[in-house]
């Protein structure tokens, strides 16, 4: 009997090893990755590169703390800011941490306009993490329940709906901020289109907001631009970051331009293990082999091929609603729950996840190759059908 807290319905399988997007288990088995630990693994399994480059700093420093410079982080930061053309970063552990830090920043910032009790605007269907605060800004109940009384100060509005933002600004002067994923990933993989982003632009511009963008799952290339409210053209006030960041060492980041830059002072916020130079090695790896091996442009080819092969294969079935995404973000929505498909993915050899009850998600690794891509599509499409036959 394992002395593991009881918190995640595991799937009954260990990996012992992975190279690429294949991971092995203990009995040696095979399997496909399509999932990359929740969008984390960026480069894959074993990636030569960012293995040397983790030994070399292993072997130098792990962690110094940020009571002194760390000179990994400045250069990290700096590359950051440039990709995004923001002004300031900082660095956490985590998404949500980086989405606390968002929050904390929207709140301060009201207060220094005065405002005696600062709201958020956030959506419906949203996920910004487990912490208090991020928990009551993410818009799933399911998660929500049981956690009550939930941190006040957000006001909830239905995805990508324009209209429904104006009508809060015409009826609400506590809003300082407002906090979505271009790409909704926990939610069933919505994406935001390019219209609703600049309306959003615009409505915060005029009224003084902040435009905070969470891009957790959805940044760092997996849409085929370094962070996905690039597609639209628009500059955020706020951008978080996590997940594929470190390509699995844990590293968050919350970046600020505009009129959050110089908000935050020393003493509001802190994190002891943020930005440490293990993390920030992992980090600076990451994007150096996104940007040398084209993998921007991969995830927009993969992710276009895996969509079309789906479609080609899952044709007829009125049972599909819809097959749809943005790069290696795929979300195949079906009419019915579909939890059983993530053991029955395992089964056949390929890691796949469920999320919204009814929407297959994939997440694959950037380096997938072509025929790695049809693999996926191929036993994907065999064990859907055969769970849509009953």
């Amino acid at each position: 009997m394992s002395h593991l807290m009881n918190n995640y319905a595991r799937q009954a399988v260990a990996f012992t090893h992975g190279q690429g997007c294949l991971l092995f288990d203990e009995q040696g088995r095979r399997y496909l990755d399509g999932l990359a630990g929740i969008a984390v693994n960026t480069l894959g399994h074993n990636h030569p590169r960012l293995v040397r480059a983790l030994g070399d700093q292993i072997a130098k420093l792990i962690h110094v703390s940020n009571l002194y410079r760390v000179k990994e982080q400045e250069i990290l930061a700096d590359r950051l800011a440039a990709l995004a053309g923001m002004d300031e970063v900082f660095f956490c552990n985590s998404g949500c941490e980086a989405n606390e830090a968002a929050i904390k920043l929207a709140r301060l910032y009201g207060h220094q306009k005065g405002i005696e009790h600062p709201a958020i605007i956030v959506m419906e269907h949203a996920f910004h993490g487990r912490t208090l605060a991020t928990l009551s800004a993410t818009g799933n109940r399911k998660v929500q329940a049981g956690f009550e009384p939930l941190v006040p100060g957000f006001v909830r509005v239905p995805f990508a709906d324009l209209p429904a933002i104006e009508q809060v600004a015409a009826n609400n002067s506590s809003v300082v901020a407002v906090l979505f994923e271009p790409v909704q990933g926990e939610g069933g993989i919505h994406v935001a289109g390019d219209d609703f982003l600049h309306g959003l632009r615009r409505i915060c511009d005029d009224k003084g907001w902040l435009l905070m963008v969470d891009e957790v799952q959805c940044g760092l290339g997996r849409t085929g631009k370094w962070f996905a409210h690039q597609h639209a053209g628009i500059q955020a006030d706020v951008m978080t970051l996590a997940k594929g960041l470190g390509s699995g060492v844990p590293v968050g980041a919350c970046l600020t331009a505009g009129p959050a830059a110089g908000v935050f002072k020393p003493g509001n916020h802190g994190s002891t293990f943020g930005g440490n130079p293990l993390a920030c090695v992992a980090a600076l790896t990451t994007l150096a082999v996104l940007e040398e091996d084209r993998l921007l442009d991969r995830a927009v080819a993969l992710g276009e091929r895996i969509r079309a092969g789906l479609r080609a294969r899952l044709a007829g079935q009125a049972a599909v609603l819809d097959i749809r995404g943005s790069g290696l973000m795929i979300g195949v929505e079906l009419d019915r729950p579909c939890g059983p498909l993530v053991a029955a993915g395992l089964e056949a050899g390929i890691l796949i996840n469920v999320t919204a009850d009814q929407v297959v998600r994939l997440l694959p690794p950037l380096v997938m190759t072509d025929a790695e891509a049809d693999e996926l599509v191929d036993k994907l499409s065999t064990v859907l059908l055969a769970f849509l036959a009953g």
